[in-house]
């Protein structure tokens, strides 16, 4: 097993900081990267960990900046590269999401290479390298990618992150085997679960959006794959320490269609405003498989259900106050209407930068 150092990229957002949790439970000295480590709004609920004050350091890092990691990545034993810029309001995509991404972990590598003590990079890929494509398969595993080009002249509801996420990858690749770095990419699904951030994760917004009326995001979860956030976090320490793991892993543990979410979440929070109809999406389609077969064979094992994915996410989502209540305590019935909050991230939030895997 690789202890320590380890340094953990975009430590303050959704799956960074659930990582940083992990690795300081099992006893792993984290090096956490952040933007800006005076925004104690991002800091303080990593320091507020258990075993923080004893194990964690906060380094200030920027993915826009070349060597920017150099002195925290120095002497790490391991990098989880979770860090993206993430915007889908950007007025400049190109400059402003899909050149950062793909320049970032670039410099991140650059980082690991000039070290010499990095024994694996673990990257946070995405499910939307592997599906964004003009004709839809009913199964995906990992030798799939998505289409760059199709994504660009589409510009599909968060377009430039799949681009992003896409390049970047690929370029990660022939980076590591033209410098002799041992490097893993973890594909997630949509990432659903309990969270620390104190602002929405982009994921949950999604993964949500039946609940809170945002209609833009329907067609991203009306075929979903799903994987509860402590399952995803488990697996990037799994994969850390498997010395024969290698390449690609998909990490997918449920698949269901928006009806199936919508029905399975006004079952159990009948005070949601959940429409029972979603326009342009019949009701009969069929799920979508993303193949974790790879991950399995390897002998790791999913821990959690989808029924606790939705709900620990909304329980973080009302301690957090994301999620606006009924009125007076009154169950609210949808029915063929759509209705409650249409958005549960404020336009300023959601049009900033946010670190996700």
């Amino acid at each position: 097993m690789i202890m320590s150092p380890v340094l953990v990229t975009g430590a303050s957002g959704y799956v960074g900081s659930w990582l940083v949790m992990k690795l300081l439970r099992d006893g792993y000295v984290v090096r956490a990267t952040v933007r800006d480590p005076t925004n104690v709004k991002k800091t303080k609920p990593l320091l507020d960990l258990p075993r923080a004050d004893e194990l964690l350091t906060i380094w200030k890092a920027d993915l826009g900046q070349d060597g920017s990691f150099d002195e925290a990545v120095a002497g790490c034993t391991a990098v989880f590269h979770v860090a993206t810029p993430m915007d889908f309001e950007s007025k400049d995509p190109e400059n402003e999401v899909i050149k950062p991404t793909i320049n970032g972990v670039l410099s991140i590598l650059r980082s690991c290479k000039k070290a010499r003590t990095v024994k694996r990079v673990v990257f946070t890929s995405s499910a939307g390298t592997v599906d964004v494509k003009e004709h839809q398969q009913m199964e995906y595993d990992e030798s799939s990618w998505s289409d760059v080009e199709f994504c660009r002249r589409v510009k599909m509801t968060g377009w430039m992150y799949f681009v992003s996420k896409t390049l970047a990858e690929k370029a990660a690749w022939d980076f590591a085997r033209e410098n002799g770095i041992d490097l893993i990419s973890i594909i997630p699904t949509m990432v659903v679960g309990p969270f620390i951030t104190t602002t929405m994760p982009p994921s949950m917004v999604t993964a949500l959006s039946f609940m809170t009326g945002n209609k833009a995001h329907y067609h991203i979860i009306k075929q979903a794959q799903l994987i509860h956030l402590d399952d995803l976090c488990a697996a990037h320490i799994y994969l850390l320490n498997r010395p024969e793991a290698n390449g690609r892993y998909i990490c997918s543990s449920h698949e269901a269609t928006i009806y199936d979410l919508a029905r399975m979440v006004r079952e159990r929070h009948p005070w949601c405003s959940i429409p029972k109809k979603f326009d342009g999406i019949e009701e009969g389609i069929e799920v979508v498989h993303f193949s974790s077969k790879r991950l399995l064979d390897l002998g790791f094992e999913f821990k959690h259900t989808v029924e606790e994915m939705f709900d620990e996410a909304i329980q973080s989502c009302i301690e957090k106050k994301l999620i606006p209540l009924p009125e007076n305590g009154k169950v609210v019935d949808a029915g063929e209407e759509e209705v409650g909050a249409k958005d549960i991230v404020h336009g300023e939030e959601e049009r900033a930068r946010i670190a996700i895997g």
